[in-house]
């Protein structure tokens, strides 16, 4: 497949739209978080409250359409669509990468969407690497242009070995990070591609004043699958072997939430229950893309927007179940951990 930049984001649009991309083996082990069913929960469903506030905005349930595309004119329609969904039904939106807008400006366009969306909890997006070797001054300026309100910082060394135009020399992030965190006039995001964040990193990343941390755990999509997909021969052979690398996204909220961040579940997120559980391991708020996608592929907004109502009602009805009037609430309730997860992160 081709190395140009535009004709990548492309390919991942194609490849997104199957399920061909999903890890193979690896799960985010939400499932092996057993909520407690409370036969007296003492709630009112109509009273169910699922707002919370993230990043200085509150959200009316605590759902971001995660990062997904950006520099392909196919990328425009997706992105104002979702992004004019999350604003009408009050989540977050994230973009993709921004890597193509700074070294194609001409495709600044397909990232536009706050006419479309302009209350939306907006999240830009930028590689580490590419943030490394940016000043400062130009990454806030390609923040102004699409009127973000938080920077997504990604980590992707996996992802970047496979690919066949992929960065190689990862050095310099913490000390990326904290020069962000220190100069930028909004929040900084420490956010994974598909691989979750260790104990380590979690705690370094704190250390260094970064407060908040996108997961996005294995058990999803596999963005190393993505890219394997894309590569051909040593670059292939690397990526099978590499396809379901990386830490469980129900692990990897735990490690960044035991490290006092802010923490937004992605990987693998699919319905309620996922969203839920990741709550009571104690996010403040979950991410789905690759779902939300292809039902915006089968049924355009109307299809997206289906699937993500169906999202809160599962949401609100398993509160209810967990005795759990508020957002607050389910973050305290009782759970088992079952399975390989007690492994990730037992004491």
């Amino acid at each position: 497949m081709s190395e140009d930049i535009g004709n990548r984001k492309a390919d991942h649009l194609d490849l997104c739209a199957t399920d061909q991309v999903a890890f193979r083996q690896r799960t985010t082990l939400l499932e092996c978080v057993r909520l407690m069913h409370q036969s007296l929960p003492e709630v009112d469903y109509d009273s169910v409250d699922t707002r919370v506030r993230l990043l200085g905005k509150e959200l009316r349930v605590p759902l971001l359409i995660a990062a997904m595309t950006g520099g392909h004119e196919r990328a425009a329609e997706i992105n104002q669509s979702l992004a004019s969904i999350a604003n009408d039904l009050g989540y977050a939106f994230g973009l993709g990468s921004q890597r193509a807008m700074q070294k194609r400006p001409e495709t600044s366009w397909t990232y536009q969407v706050r006419e479309r969306a302009p209350d939306v909890l907006l999240l830009g997006n930028v590689g580490m690497v590419q943030a490394r070797d940016l000043p400062t001054t130009t990454i806030a300026q390609m923040l102004a242009d699409v009127g973000a309100d938080a920077l997504c910082v990604h980590m992707n060394p996996a992802m970047e070995l496979v690919q066949p135009e992929g960065d190689r020399d990862f050095r310099g992030g913490l000390a990326t990070f904290q020069r962000l965190w220190a100069e930028l006039d909004v929040p900084v995001i420490a956010k994974e591609t598909g691989n979750g964040i260790s104990p380590q990193v979690a705690e370094r990343l704190r250390a260094v004043g970064v407060r908040y941390a996108d997961t996005s755990g294995a058990g999803g999509t596999s963005w190393v699958g993505v890219e394997t997909l894309r590569a051909e021969g040593d670059g292939r052979a690397l990526g099978e072997a590499l396809w379901d690398w990386g830490i469980p996204t129900a692990a990897s909220v735990r490690y960044c939430v035991d490290a006092g961040m802010t923490t937004i579940a992605t990987g693998g997120i699919r319905t309620g229950m996922d969203v839920a559980r990741a709550i009571a391991l104690g996010a403040d708020c979950a991410g789905i893309a690759r779902n939300v996608y292809q039902a915006f592929l089968e049924g355009g907004i109307d299809g997206a927007r289906a699937f993500l109502l169906r999202v809160e009602r599962e949401l609100r009805s398993i509160m209810l179940l967990c005795g759990a009037r508020t957002i607050e609430d389910l973050q305290k309730v009782p759970y088992v951990v079952t399975g390989e997860l007690r492994h990730w992160i037992a004491p």
